[in-house]
């Protein structure tokens, strides 16, 4: 399951005015790997109250063999996902990850360092794409050891994907 969010403007009818409120979706990858929005919900902020409530709703329709979930680091949700999926994995998702990473790096070398960090998910083996993580770490040490300090921290998060078959990498 993928659980994210983003910031919009929606209208408020108890305030008579437009203002900034999490839009937050989760989508669920079926077994042969088709993708369906399970929820969509609208939130004051991405807190762990909010978060959990969202989770529960799904739990209490009826959502169950959740074995990976898939989200961005926030403390809130990560909190909630711990509390409500405690038998399944989590896993940082790769591109909120690279974000962080390329912004930690200057501007004119964010292309070359997205191209290395991008060969790790190119490997076919859970070994092969963790030996590639650690190479492109200790590439970016020297020039960017901000990078390579993030990577670092981050590879069990990013790389909790590889136990699964790789049939199902592409998805997740």
């Amino acid at each position: 399951m993928f659980l994210d969010a983003t910031y919009g403007h929606v209208r408020d009818d108890a305030l008579g005015q437009v203002v900034s409120r999490a839009v937050v979706v989760a989508t669920g990858v079926t077994a042969v790997g088709g993708r369906e929005v399970l929820d969509v919900d609208i939130g004051d902020s991405e807190d762990e109250t909010f978060w959990t409530g969202f989770l529960r709703s799904l739990k209490t329709r009826g959502l169950a063999g959740v074995r990976l979930v898939i989200s961005d680091a926030h403390a809130g949700l990560t909190a909630a996902i711990t509390k409500l999926f405690p038998g399944a994995s989590w896993k940082r998702c790769r591109v909120h990850h690279a974000r962080n990473l390329l912004a930690t790096v200057p501007s004119a070398s964010t292309e070359m360092v997205a191209a290395l960090f991008r060969t790790v998910f190119a490997q076919l083996t859970p070994a092969e794409v963790d030996h590639r993580w650690d190479e492109v770490a200790d590439q970016l040490e020297e020039r960017f050891p901000k990078a390579a300090a993030s990577m670092r921290a981050a590879k069990a998060d990013v790389l909790a994907f590889t136990p699964f078959p790789f049939d199902h990498w592409r998805k997740v």
